[in-house]
């Protein structure tokens, strides 16, 4: 390959070099946050550094990266199981063929609407009150990623969220307190919900049924989870298979206008 070959391209090639960008972008995206983008950044540089060394002519260290590239993308599957399982159930979706959707799925600048739509207050003065009166809870809110597959017709609702609602769905000896609730756009979806638990084995023994199921569903989509643990109180908030203690309500208030926002 001769360093002038790139002086001449096509449009068919800027179209290509975009939709590669595009791709890698929204890889990114989905890849934020998570161990797995470290592998992705190196994964990124090494390609380049291919690429560079065939246009330099340097032989011996182009075949070896190139020989590496090759072998290495069937370790790949492994290594980005979990990602490759998101990925395809965001394109899996019966939703997502839908104009509503697509819209949501590739849009760039109304980001901001969908947190000024989503009441926040409510849903962390909800998450107070379960904390001081150690009710367990297990709340997922639907971001991208459609949470259809994790519950059938019996377990539909369409409920506005309120504080009120989300404490007596979660009372001990309320019929519906088992399982998780989900939550879109300000309604309540499901209840009674039963999550896929996570596939991870080295979890502390503090950690219950609710914060597996939570860090089951963070794993294969990318939902965003509250989790209140019924013996201490303390409120757990799972992303992208992570989870993290809440010391500030406040903080968990910007952390989900942040996550929600991206």
């Amino acid at each position: 390959m001769e360093l002038t070959d790139f002086i001449d391209f096509s449009f068919i090639d800027l179209v290509d070099i975009l939709l590669v960008a595009l791709l890698l972008f929204y890889l990114y995206k989905l890849l934020k946050g998570t161990v797995a983008i470290n592998i992705f950044i190196g994964i990124v540089i090494i390609y380049l550094i291919w690429r560079l060394t065939e246009i330099l002519n340097m032989d011996v260290l182009s075949n070896l990266l190139g020989k590496f590239i090759s072998v290495g993308f069937f370790a790949l599957i492994v290594v980005f199981q979990q990602e490759i399982r998101k990925f395809l159930l965001l394109l899996g979706s019966t939703n997502l063929a839908s104009r509503q959707n697509m819209v949501r799925y590739f849009r760039f600048l109304n980001r901001q609407q969908q947190v000024s739509n989503f009441n926040l207050d409510i849903l962390v003065d909800a998450c107070e009150e379960m904390s001081k009166s150690k009710t367990g809870a297990l709340i997922v809110i639907q971001r991208n990623t459609p949470l259809d597959f994790t519950f059938t017709n019996s377990n539909k609702t369409d409920i506005k969220l309120d504080p009120l609602v989300l404490q007596s769905l979660f009372f001990k000896n309320a019929p519906l307190h088992d399982g998780a609730v989900i939550i879109k756009e300000n309604r309540i979806i499901a209840a009674r919900v039963v999550l896929p638990l996570t596939e991870q084995s080295k979890l502390p023994a503090r950690f219950g049924l609710r914060h597996r199921a939570g860090l089951g569903i963070s794993e294969k989509t990318d939902a965003l989870v509250l989790v209140v643990s019924e013996q201490t109180g303390k409120v757990a908030y799972i992303k992208d298979g992570n989870l993290d203690p809440i010391d500030s309500f406040v903080a968990l208030k910007e952390q989900l206008k942040n996550d929600l926002s991206d």
